[in-house]
């Protein structure tokens, strides 16, 4: 199977849970598991290949220009995680099957549940950094959605705004390192990336990516200071909270830092900041996490505390170390996912997660008992579990690090949190399941039904086989991930097994071990301790600090941000101007090379024109109508000049959307004042004149300027010219530009037009909503209205005008490849026709014939062009690569055709959709149903007639 399908699988899976849902929940959590069982099949099937040591790639150029290509790379690393990622996966959808309540919209969690694990795959499967930011921030956003599942409860939306507002800044920064990174090789491939280490290390950039890139590892993985949004994120179900925080978001740190582990480790830098980094998380996590009373929580800190475990291993940068981390990766997927099962299921059972409401659960859950006892064991790192075998060989690695020339340093705290580690994991058990049996839970406790069991025994049986058989069960996997992370290199001896005689690291764990036990003896002495010494509480540090930005934010707002249009302009010409002359006062001047060419007279009155429309537009602005008709004047003297100047193409679109848009503006002026208030006073006046003269002559020597100079680049034009014909199968360069070579462009226009009107019925539709639109049809105008709101000339002229117009618009649709002409002039002149028949016979009339939405004509058109795009890759094409072939049918001249003319219809469907939906949302602010006459004329010859006596009928 497709590396690129087993990405894109679980986004495509996430369409079906919310439509299942009607059919039952366990037809939503089939298909969600369905998609996940699916694609670890498809993941499976290309295992022994990596097994073996290949790299399974899958390539697809999407705009490799700027380096940017849908690039798929399996190593051994990948499949550590995705097998984690989609495998946990399948089990937390089985969980939650049972865990959530009906009240829960089932089918909602798994689209995002879906939305989240395609997110994390790709991740982990990208070969392209700048891919891998997508799919990074997918991430961020898709567990805000996870988090905030339950909108009811406010520590849940506090918890998801908080968890995205740290990750999401920490991905900001990512994105900067991982520029430089790219910037430094040369290529954003990471499979060319992780093979340029001497490059990366001997740059000067070195630090500044390695800081940046760092940033969002931690942010992501909550390593110290950014740990606290983690446990704030326990509001989330817990299905939730074991998938993050065992195989997936919390995890996706630590897989960025050994995926770059190969260029960016073995440094001093590197050392001192991630392992100084992963140890003061590792401790700090584990002391709060032994004072934490709220099950969830207590889990939370210890996934910090494992987590910075994890980060110091890779912060060693030592090969050994790197091996002990890809295991304990493994290890701390299953213990913990299980733990925070098990406290789900405690939590559903007895109704609390308050653990000083526990006690003497082991009776009445046995099963329960098991299975936390034996993973919250391997949690503390005792034998002969999973956890042991991978604490002790962190334990061996950390006694032989030195730290800023001090030898006992890091062993030293390494072991203390290792106390503290299995401090709380022998509270875990002590004080929710031993102990006598209490008479006031919430709700009788009891085991689950198997549903909830499953999932969480799995993962226990797996703490205990691979404690007994890891060299067996996960030595291969190990191996070639560790292989993977250092670079494919020859791995270290290393050996999992339990017993390695009496080593350094074997009295490390017991120290650690009879510590853990003496702190649990003497809990209730340090406990008291905790409560009553002063401590910063860092939820109350960034909610501070959030204010302060806030407030900080707002007074900078207020300022700049005071709704005066002429305070923005005046701002942005002002921080122009000083750009454009630090430029000109610092850079060097050339000399002219080019000679001025001579005045022509029909161009010299063109621009006279249009310099005194432009003056009119200022003298008369406060007069809207006027202002509105020079503004139209402007237009048309810029499609003259373009016609004059032999841009025809230009022409043709200029005038079409000056008609369509004063038309639209002025069916927007007759709910507005036609003359505008005198507001501002004369000094601001006099400044605003002053700013726009000179910025209008800068921007004027700047084009003279242009115009005498070489370029600095040959022009673009030269290759659009020659390369029209052979490379788009047109004549007509400028369509083949919009179509082919800048055809990215104009997908990304049609989408915006699209949105733009969409908004527009959005707003129209709040406003339809209140009193505003009974004020608009109640208020009193300021000028007589006509009588004849249908003149039957008007009406006549466009029914006349309708079949002329679309035989036009469609001649100009198809000779634009050619000719001047496109989907784009083709769309206006289109609209136009329809917007005449509006005009003339009035909304109700046009649109009880409108047999069609707009809203889905602009989909339409978006969707052929995005297909007719896609088209290209079944070539081996980028994307909107046009085809094209000349036929010749018997009789008729040779023509062409070309995949160019179906996006140029997606552009045509999403022009005329966007224009005619704007207009249409404009036009229901009149609209009184029942009140237009259904006659698309005042005056109709066989019915209205005049009396021999002057009486009309």
């Amino acid at each position: 199977m497709s590396l690129m399908f087993i990405a894109l699988l679980p986004f495509l899976g996430a369409i079906f849970p919310p439509l299942l849902i009607r059919a039952g929940r366990n037809a939503a959590a089939w298909s969600a598991g369905g998609t996940t069982l699916l694609a670890l099949i498809g993941l499976l099937w290309n295992a022994p290949k990596v097994m073996r040591g290949e790299v399974v790639t899958a390539r697809l150029d999407w705009a490799p220009s700027i380096g940017l290509n849908a690039n798929f790379f399996l190593d051994g690393l990948g499949l550590l995680f995705a097998g984690l990622i989609l495998g946990i996966g399948l089990l937390i959808i089985l969980y939650a099957r049972f865990y959530l309540s009906r009240n829960d919209p089932m089918g909602q969690f798994y689209a995002y549940l879906l939305l989240f694990q395609g997110a994390m795959v790709g991740i982990v499967l990208s070969d392209n950094i700048l891919l891998l930011l997508v799919f990074w921030e997918l991430t961020s956003l898709s567990s805000f959605l996870l988090i905030g599942y339950w909108k009811h409860l406010p520590a849940g939306r506090q918890g998801a705004r908080m968890a995205l507002t740290v990750t999401g800044m920490g991905g900001l920064s990512m994105i900067a390192g991982l520029l430089i990174l790219g910037n430094i090789v040369g290529s954003y491939d990471l499979s060319i990336i992780l093979t340029q280490k001497d490059l990366i290390q001997a740059s000067p950039l070195y630090l500044p990516a390695l800081i940046l890139i760092l940033i969002g590892a931690f942010t992501k993985s909550a390593q110290f200071p950014f740990h606290f949004w983690l446990p704030h994120a326990m509001a989330a179900p817990t299905p939730v909270s074991a998938y993050l925080h065992s195989a997936t978001m919390v995890k996706a740190g630590i897989f960025l830092m050994a995926r770059l582990w190969p260029v960016l480790a073995g440094t001093e830098e590197w050392f001192y900041i991630v392992a100084t980094t992963g140890l003061i998380t590792m401790v700090l996590g584990a002391v709060i996490a032994l004072f934490k009373d709220d099950l969830k929580s207590l889990l939370a800190f210890s996934t910090v505390s494992h987590l910075g475990l994890i980060t110091m291993l890779l912060g060693f940068g030592t090969k050994i170390a790197a091996v002990t981390a890809v295991f304990h990766i493994i290890n701390h997927a299953t213990f913990k996912a299980a733990l925070f099962m098990s406290a789900g299921i405690i939590d559903h059972e007895t109704h609390t997660r308050d653990i000083k409401r526990l006690g003497g659960l082991r009776t009445l859950m046995p099963i329960t008992f098991i299975l936390v006892t034996l993973a919250s064991l391997s949690m503390a790192g005792l034998p002969p579990l999973n956890g042991f075998l991978s604490k002790e060989m962190m334990l061996e690695e950390a006694a032989h690090t030195v730290w800023a020339s001090y030898p006992y340093l890091l062993p030293a705290v390494v072991v203390l949190g290792a106390l503290f580690s299995a401090a709380y994991s022998f509270r875990l058990i002590a004080h929710v399941f031993l102990g006598p049996v209490r008479n006031d839970y919430p709700a009788a406790p009891h085991d689950p039904p198997s549903g909830l069991l499953i999932s969480p025994g799995i993962l226990v049986f797996l703490v205990v086989a691979i404690g007994l058989f890891s060299s067996a069960i996960v030595g291969p996997i190990v191996a070639v991930s560790a292989r993977a992370v250092i670079g494919g290199t020859e791995l270290p001896y290393y050996s999992l097994k339990i017993w390695h005689g009496f080593t350094p690291a074997l009295y490390m764990s017991g120290v650690a071990s009879i510590g853990g036990l003496f702190l649990l003896w003497s809990y209730g002495f340090l406990d008291r301790i905790w409560n009553a010494m002063p401590r910063p509480e860092a939820k109350v540090i960034f909610d501070r600090l959030m204010g302060a930005l806030e407030r900080a934010s707002r007074s900078f707002t207020a300022v700049l941000h005071d709704g005066a249009l002429s305070r923005y302009s005046a701002i942005f010409l002002i921080f122009t101007m000083s750009l454009a002359l630090y430029a000109y006062v610092s850079g060097t001047h050339s000399v002219p090379l080019n000679a001025a060419s001579d005045v022509e007279f029909l161009g010299a009155i063109g621009w006279i024109c249009m310099v005194v429309s432009a003056l009119c537009v200022v003298i008369f602005h406060r007069n809207r109508l006027l202002s509105l008709v020079i503004i139209g004047m402007t237009g048309l003297m810029v499609s003259l000049l373009f016609n004059y100047y032999s841009a025809p193409d230009l022409a043709l679109t200029q005038i079409s959307v000056e008609v369509v848009t004063i038309i639209l503006l002025l069916l927007s002026l007759n709910f507005m004042p036609k003359t505008s208030p005198i507001e501002s006073t004369f000094g601001r006046r006099a400044r605003d004149i002053i700013i726009s003269v000179v910025a209008g002559l800068g921007v004027g020597g700047l084009v003279y300027a242009i115009l005498l100079s070489s370029f600095a680049q040959p022009s673009i034009s030269e290759f659009h010219l020659e390369n029209s014909y052979s490379g788009g199968g047109g004549t007509n360069v400028v369509n083949v530009i919009l179509v082919d070579f800048r055809g990215f462009d104009t997908f990304g226009e049609i989408i915006v037009l699209g949105i733009a009107a969409v908004v527009i019925f959005a707003l129209t539709e709040s406003v339809l909503a209140s009193n505003v639109r009974a004020k608009l049809l109640n208020r009193t105008p300021d000028k007589p209205l006509s009588k004849d709101v249908h003149p039957m000339m008007m009406v006549v002229a466009t029914r006349v005008m309708m079949p002329i117009a679309l035989m036009v618009g469609v001649y100009i649709f198809l000779r634009g490849h050619n000719m001047p002409g496109g989907g784009f002039i083709a769309g206006l002149v289109v609209a136009i026709a329809f917007v005449m028949q509006y005009m003339a016979s009035g909304f109700s009339w046009a649109a009880a014939r409108q047999k069609f939405p707009y809203h889905a004509v602009i989909g339409c058109g978006v969707l052929v062009a995005a297909v007719t795009g896609m088209g290209a890759w079944f070539n081996g094409l980028p994307f909107l690569t046009s085809a094209f072939a000349y036929v010749h049918i018997p009789g008729l001249e040779e023509f062409e055709l070309a995949t160019a003319m179906f996006f140029d219809l997606g552009v045509f469907l999403a022009v005329f959709g966007a224009i005619m939906l704007a207009l249409e949302s404009f036009a229901r602010f009149a609209w009184q149903p029942g009140i237009e006459s259904d006659d698309p004329m005042n005056i109709n010859p066989d019915r209205d007639y005049i009396q021999p006596n002057g009486e009309e009928t």
